[in-house]
């Protein structure tokens, strides 16, 4: 059929809507959303014709295609994926994913009216931050704590409190970049404190510290580099040093220290990383980490420390506009009540238990998976190895994890090829490709999921 036959073919929007298909839709769509959908739909095919890629079609084919397009505008541009990749702290994918007891204070926090601000024992107008600062403080033996919306915003808040205006000291190898091109001197700049490099990429001794500080020293900063190592010839100054020096010059000391980490992993067999807690046992006058990494909570930055600086940023005005909402709060406090008891934290967030379960239990999980695959797909081959997951979220960079994965082999897909099909999958799969081949980490991926990648992988034989 010739073009111009196919285009005056093309159906009327008002004839569409007197369709079945489509007024059965406007029962439960706005009208808006369906009309604007029939026009997608017809748009869609007059430009098939005009390009040549078809040469005939039906009204139902349009059909269907209005019934495609209106399920992706009714559905969540946020959707749930398969985390298949093994990097339990998935930057891209959300981050840490929350404890049971999070999930329930968001939804109770964000079904009914709640006492966001509001003191009930008083009858007045109270402090958001009295929902959690305790709780933290018991958790980290803070004299006092405060919430903002991410570490850079709680980074920022300390230095335009304790340092606009004023020098703030740091180590030119601890200015990282922290992701998303976002640098730690940029964010200093914005806070309208001055940067001050002292010392070197490798090395800084304490009195490269020392020799500059003066009259217009606002704070020492020490950065908590976890998301790169530095090793060879290198001197670092250490928390004690820097503290007793910020003590005997009476310049506040305050130290970012990054993803939050609230248990000793080196318990469980992993290098050291410095915790919350010892930070302050150290005397540190404020501390600043993040709530969505290490900690596995909402995404959150916590400031920690004396009372005397915490009490100023809570008047800062700056505070408003980074303040987080009641959600992140009630996820917030959900998660640090696990920590009250570390047993019940490492079984109860997500982010703790993927990073220590152990290796054998991933292998049982890993082989029922292959056998399901094997069970119900004849045309992809399907190995069972060791490999190893990493934490991801820029901490702790220089651990692997042991674990079980399923390695896949087809002769239809290149692995590139399969590798975007299961992204494509209705409930989006994220693999890894290493050496050329396709990796299924079991590390990162729930039981309840298993049904779905095998389904996927059904549709793809």
């Amino acid at each position: 059929m010739e073009k111009n036959q196919l285009l005056r073919d093309l159906p009327k929007i008002d004839e569409l809507l007197k369709e079945d298909i489509v007024n059965n839709e406007l029962k439960f769509t706005m009208r808006t959303i369906v009309v604007e959908t029939l026009r997608e739909a017809i748009d869609n095919y007059r430009e098939l014709i005009l390009s040549g890629s078809i040469d005939e079609y039906s009204k139902e084919n349009i059909l269907k295609s209005f019934l495609e397009l209106l399920e992706e505008k009714k559905g969540s541009k946020f959707k749930k994926v398969i985390n298949a990749a093994g990097v339990i702290i998935h930057t891209n994918l959300g981050r840490s994913l929350l404890a049971k007891k999070a999930l329930e204070n968001v939804v109770n926090v964000a079904d009914n009216y709640n006492n966001l601000e509001y003191d009930l024992k008083k009858g007045q107008r109270g402090s958001r931050y009295s929902h959690v600062e305790e709780l933290i403080k018991r958790v980290t033996g803070a004299e006092a704590a405060m919430v903002v919306n991410n570490n850079a915003a709680a980074v920022m808040l300390v230095l335009n409190t304790l340092c606009k205006d004023k020098e703030a000291i740091v180590s030119r190898g601890q200015l990282v970049e922290i992701g998303g091109s976002f640098r730690v001197p940029d964010v200093m700049s914005f806070s309208g404190a001055r940067l001050v490099e002292v010392g070197t990429t490798n090395r800084t001794h304490l009195y490269d510290y020392g020799n500059n500080i003066n009259e217009n020293t606002g704070v020492l900063l020490k950065v908590h580099t976890s998301n790169f190592k530095i090793l060879g010839f290198t001197e670092d100054v250490s928390l004690e040093e820097l503290v007793k020096l910020g003590y005997e010059s009476k310049i506040p000391v305050v130290e970012d220290i990054g993803s939050g980490t609230l248990i000793d992993f080196s318990k469980y067999g992993f290098t050291h990383e410095p915790t919350v807690q010892e930070s302050i046992k150290k005397g540190v006058d404020v501390v600043t980490f993040s709530g969505d990494k290490m900690l596995g909570g909402p995404q959150a930055g916590i400031v920690i420390g004396k009372k005397v600086y915490i009490d100023k940023m809570k008047k800062n005005q700056l505070t408003r506009a980074l303040r987080i909402d009641k959600m992140t709060l009630a996820a917030l406090e959900g998660t640090l009540k696990y920590y009250l008891d570390e047993k019940e934290a490492v079984e109860n967030i997500p982010t703790l238990h993927m990073i220590l379960s152990q290796k054998s239990d991933h292998k049982k999980r890993a082989q029922r998976l292959k056998e399901e695959l094997e069970s119900k797909i004849k045309n992809f081959k399907f190995a069972l190895e060791e490999d190893y997951s990493i934490v991801g979220g820029g901490s702790m960079p220089t651990e692997k994890i042991d674990t079980y994965v399923i390695k896949v082999e087809s002769d239809k897909f290149s692995p590139q090829e399969l590798e975007k099909k299961l992204r494509e999958n209705k409930t989006p799969i994220i693999i890894r490709i290493s050496n050329n081949e396709v990796i299924l980490d079991v590390r990162t991926i729930f039981d309840k999921d298993f049904d779905i990648i095998v389904n996927a992988f059904i549709f793809l034989d």
